[in-house]
């Protein structure tokens, strides 16, 4: 039974690696996005809710590998010999899985600041399209005032 349960953890751990691969190449086309000033918003949406899909199936497997663990924990650390090579199969998984993490940390630290240059030159554009706005307004308005002639009396006497 306990073989079983280390089969299913072994599977857990290659499918949390899988999903860390997908989240990484995301993380790139993210970087891409807010590089390219003509990537459109809903790319960058679709993007963003797609990492949060993963994540969460990222959740369910952390959750479902703890509960396994916590069945075969006693039979693995009684029968260490036994189960040797599974235990270093995990093992090299996780060490794959937290290396992975690592990175895809460094890039999201690394998104986050290209995201927060990207809001900041978006702002820039709205103030100098506002400015502009106002003083094309201020413009028209002063050029229809230059046309107003102001009622004068004239005098017809010689």
């Amino acid at each position: 039974m306990p073989e079983t349960y280390i089969d299913i953890m072994m599977q857990s751990l290659r499918k949390k690696e899988q999903v860390l691969d997908a989240i990484i190449r995301l993380d790139d086309l993210q970087k891409e996005q807010l590089e390219n000033p003509e990537s459109p918003v809903e790319a960058f949406d679709q993007t963003v809710e797609d990492k949060a899909a993963l994540i969460e199936q990222m959740e369910q497997l952390d959750s479902g590998f703890d509960k396994l663990y916590a069945h075969v924990r006693e039979e693995l650390s009684a029968n260490r010999e036994r189960y040797a090579q599974q235990i270093r199969s995990m093992q090299e998984l996780i060490r794959s899985i937290t290396d992975k993490s690592v990175r895809i940390q460094a890039q999201e630290a690394r998104n986050k600041e290209l995201m927060i240059q990207k809001f900041s030159r978006v702002k820039r554009q709205a103030r100098e399209i506002r400015a502009n706005s106002r003083a094309t307004t201020q413009y028209y308005k002063n050029m229809m005032q230059l046309n107003v002639v102001e009622p004068q009396f004239m005098d017809n006497k010689k």
